[in-house]
């Protein structure tokens, strides 16, 4: 049985590492870019995606898997950096019943809040002045 995805009628990731809509790119390079979620759910909360459209981890080219790991474990270092949380989270869902919204594989790197874990549910929604905050916060450490 195939993965059930969210169908979008555009890819909003692709769309913004494109320059079709506006949003915070932390890095982009030939494999992979880092952007900075509007909905920050943990401490310099970050989506570490690949920049050719693969809708699922059971897509990402052979190739790309050393370049996404090294950039999750770039923006862990740079939240660590930024915000010296307690801990460091990384999560990946991939289908609607894993709640995945985004059908592009993204995985958030978030640092921990105070009381611990990270923000589930809805969260307020940040305007780029703010996330191009947290991305000028964090793009030294990266």
């Amino acid at each position: 049985m195939p993965i059930s995805m969210p169908s979008p009628e555009r890819c909003p990731f692709c769309d913004y590492l494109a320059g079709l809509r506006p949003y915070t790119i932390l890095e982009q390079g030939d494999q992979v870019a880092i952007l900075v979620t509007r909905e920050q759910r943990g401490l310099g909360h970050v989506l570490v995606i690949p920049v050719a459209h693969r809708p699922t981890i059971l897509d990402v080219a052979p190739e790309e898997e050393r370049h996404l790991m090294n950039a999750v474990r770039r923006a862990a270092r740079a939240i660590t950096a930024a915000h010296d949380p307690e801990g460091i989270a990384v999560w990946q869902n991939n289908g609607v019943p894993a709640h995945q919204t985004v059908p592009h594989v993204h995985f958030h790197v978030a640092g921990t809040l105070p009381d611990g874990g990270t923000r589930w549910g809805e969260v307020p929604r940040l305007d780029l002045d703010e996330t191009d905050g947290i991305a000028k916060r964090l793009s030294p450490h990266v």
